[in-house]
């Protein structure tokens, strides 16, 4: 980390102010509001949105917008924000005034888990019924870390995050992530489970996944766990899929193959009954991904459905090889 002397001492000065280091250090423990930061800090909300405004301003902390909230947190990147993390470090573990605001943070976050709670707990006997039609948990989940790899993953952004499954399951892999999801409700259910596992790298954000707030090819793996067959025009997701891709990403899809449940239109809003290899093998292929492996995972009950796991990459890195293409291997697992 090297900084010009002008930057170094600007940061150094932001930083320096009571205020702003008691919310640099909240907002590197998660994403949180001016209603909760003017609660923890018993300050005024004009006071904290002052200050807020100044960190962003120096491009220390982030902001993004969340319906009628707004979220804020420490950045992850830059050689400011390293400072700052460096001198978060510095601070004294037993300060009273950071204890002390430790010690609110927890309350809210508390509060947060338990509205987060009581959303899951109403809808908990509609999960466990479609949880019960699946393959295992713990058969999906032992596929994806094998498809993964043990590489360590630079960006993640996980599409349709839902409970922040994802998030969790891969955290020991990724340097940082972002979860994408249209439900503020389950945006809730996904910090809350950030919060309670200790994962401070990945943040979530509300989002249409069919026209995503985000740059171009910034993510080297992008996920789309059970989401497809909700959507009308799945291609149009996995095509936003690919356009954040970087050159050489991958894309991990998981969904459900083709079945004959028709209850699940009705009872579950499944718009579609599964997708074959070669459907999203053609979605693939049309934006410049070629699937690398497939993976079938058949159910523990003899009515309960299959789930399919497609590992695709982008082509771009590729160009230059000239052997010619397999077929795509398609495995059985359960």
């Amino acid at each position: 980390m090297r900084l010009p002397l002008d930057t170094l001492v600007d940061v150094l000065k932001t930083v320096g102010e009571p205020t702003r280091f008691r919310l640099l250090a909240l907002l590197a423990r998660g994403d949180l509001t001016v209603t909760d930061l003017t609660e923890i800090l018993g300050q005024s909300q004009p006071r904290i949105s002052r200050h807020l405004k100044l960190l962003t301003e120096d491009a220390l902390i982030e902001r993004y917008q969340e319906g009628a909230w707004a979220y804020f947190r420490l950045r992850h990147d830059g050689e400011a924000a390293s400072l700052v993390r460096t001198v978060l470090t510095a601070a004294s573990s037993d300060d009273p005034v950071l204890l002390r605001d430790g010690e609110r943070l927890a309350a809210v976050k508390r509060q947060r888990a338990e509205r987060a709670q009581a959303y899951f707990s109403r809808n908990a006997s509609e999960w466990d019924e479609l949880r019960r039609l699946h393959a295992s948990d713990a058969a999906v989940e032992k596929a994806l870390l094998r498809l993964v790899g043990p590489s360590p993953i630079d960006s993640l952004l996980d599409l349709g995050t839902g409970t922040g499954w994802i998030l969790q399951l891969l955290a020991p892999h990724y340097r940082r992530a972002v979860g994408v999801d249209a439900s503020r409700d389950m945006l809730s259910v996904a910090r809350a489970n950030l919060d309670k596992a200790g994962i401070l790298k990945a943040s979530v954000r509300h989002a249409d996944i069919l026209n995503l707030p985000l740059e171009g090819q910034d993510f080297d793996l992008v996920t789309i766990h059970q989401v497809l067959h909700f959507l009308d025009q799945p291609e149009l997701a996995i095509g936003e899929a690919a356009r954040i891709l970087r050159p050489g990403g991958r894309l991990l899809i998981v969904d459900l193959a083709p079945h004959k449940l028709e209850h699940l239109r009705e009872e579950h809003a499944h718009v579609r009954l599964g997708f074959s290899h070669e459907t999203i093998s053609d979605w693939l292929e049309k934006i410049g991904l070629d699937v690398e492996q497939a993976i079938d995972i058949a159910p523990d009950q003899a009515e309960g459905l299959t789930v399919t796991i497609w590992l695709a990459k982008d082509r771009r890195l590729l160009i230059a090889d000239a052997e010619p293409a397999t077929a795509i291997p398609v495995l059985q697992e359960g």
